[in-house]
């Protein structure tokens, strides 16, 4: 019998298994992950940035993990030697009615204790050429890396402390007792004294499969991109992101420099017919089904409809998409576009409607489940992992000492 049961090997599932040889350097950890190799689905397909918390609520969990796990992170980079840039970013208000919502973010990023600048359109000019802006935000500890590097380190270091890391082993069933979790899978049954579910765009389920009835659904949703043709990436020498929109909860086009120098443009946002879809043409009738009698999704739909169809004409128009991209770069031509791979973000979705913002974890018996972890979960990992582990109890039972455990802020 394991100690621990990690199930996800994603950035969140291996950054928590690290994180248990450090607390408990005699632990026997298994992480089962059902894909051929680990970080397949948001790790592996985000746009490897380094956040730095600006966007987010005071005092909530995303932005005090978000500056943690800046920090912890660039630290953890230097240490085995993984290749990082603190390139910085810029936020820029394109048309005079962002110049106040540009002003509220200044104010939130200060009150996140974040060392910014406000700087205006000369300034920007001179930092980047090609932007078209009124003012902007300058983030100079924001930065890039490759999350899949980092995450193979992770498993590296859960495999030389004697951890197991099975792939291609698919949870079927779980069954929760008073002193151990049983865990069918297709190659076939363990059993462990604590679960750990990080299982992302399929943690609701694992967490229903346990017996804990949530009240939100993974509802996906895929960000498409382009990318920019090698001769015209020097269009872009920072990470450049617009101001958000506070009406709409997606961020918007954007342009991300990766760090094996290609440049990212995007992304959208528009339902995925699948909860790993990353094709347009990507389809599960299961997933479909619930998302269309969740009423929860309908609600949203309609409050934000205008906005969605315009994330779906950018999705099959290359022209209006480069319109979109043009506001902040408007040189950039459609020509200038090649296609890039997309990405699928788990949001958890109340029965309201209301789109779960912050990390949401619900603890069990014997269990921890992580059901919503959204950007900056990457940023943020080894504080992630190591603020679940702390929860964990030495000796008793979860349910007997964790009922204070409420990381939702």
């Amino acid at each position: 019998m394991f100690d621990f049961a990690i199930i996800g090997g994603g950035i969140i599932g291996l950054s928590t298994g690290m994180a248990i040889y450090q607390r408990f350097p005699n632990a026997n950890v298994v992480v089962v992950e059902k894909e051929t190799e680990i970080a397949q689905h948001q790790t592996g397909h985000n746009s490897g940035v380094i956040h730095s918390g600006i966007y987010y609520k005071p005092g909530s969990f995303k932005a005090r993990f978000a500056n943690q796990g800046s920090q912890s992170m660039r630290e953890f980079c230097q240490k085995y030697n993984i290749e990082y840039d603190i390139c910085g970013k810029v936020i820029v208000a394109t048309k005079q009615e962002e110049l106040p919502l540009l002003n509220n973010l200044y104010e939130r990023a200060l009150a996140n204790g974040l060392t910014i600048n406000r700087i205006g359109k000369e300034e920007l000019k001179e930092i980047e050429p090609h932007v078209n802006g009124y003012a902007a935000i300058r983030v100079p500890m924001a930065g890039i890396v490759n999350y899949r590097q980092v995450s193979q380190k992770f498993a590296e270091i859960i495999k030389n402390n004697g951890g197991e890391i099975r792939l291609n082993t698919k949870v079927e069933k779980i069954h929760e007792g008073s002193d151990r979790i049983t865990i069918e899978t297709n190659q076939g049954t363990l059993s462990a004294k604590i679960l750990i579910n990080c299982a992302g765009l399929h943690s609701d389920r694992m967490a229903a499969a346990a017996g804990y009835m949530t009240d939100m659904k993974i509802v996906p949703f895929r960000g498409e991109y382009y990318k920019l043709k090698p001769e015209k990436r020097y269009l872009v020498k920072h990470l450049i992101y617009p101001v958000p929109n506070p009406k709409f909860p997606f961020l918007g086009v954007h342009f991300t420099r990766m760090i094996n120098g290609e440049v990212d443009a995007g992304p959208n946002a528009v339902l995925s017919l699948k909860r790993e879809g990353y094709k347009k043409t990507d389809f599960n009738a299961k997933d479909l089904a619930e998302i269309l009698s969740y009423r929860g999704f309908w609600k949203l739909a309609g409050k934000f409809l205008k906005e969605g169809m315009e994330e779906y004409v950018r999705s099959f128009s290359k022209k209006q998409f480069t319109k979109s991209l043009q506001e902040l770069i408007p040189e950039i031509k459609e020509d200038d576009l090649i296609p890039a791979p997309s990405g699928v973000r788990a949001q958890a979705l109340k029965y309201d409607g209301k789109m779960v913002d912050d990390f949401h974890i619900i603890m069990g018996e014997n269990s921890i489940h992580v059901c919503n972890a959204p950007s900056p979960a990457a940023t943020a990992s080894i504080e992630i992992g190591k603020e679940i582990v702390r929860r964990i109890p030495k000796q008793t039972r979860l349910k007997e000492t964790l009922d204070a455990f409420d990381i939702l802020v």
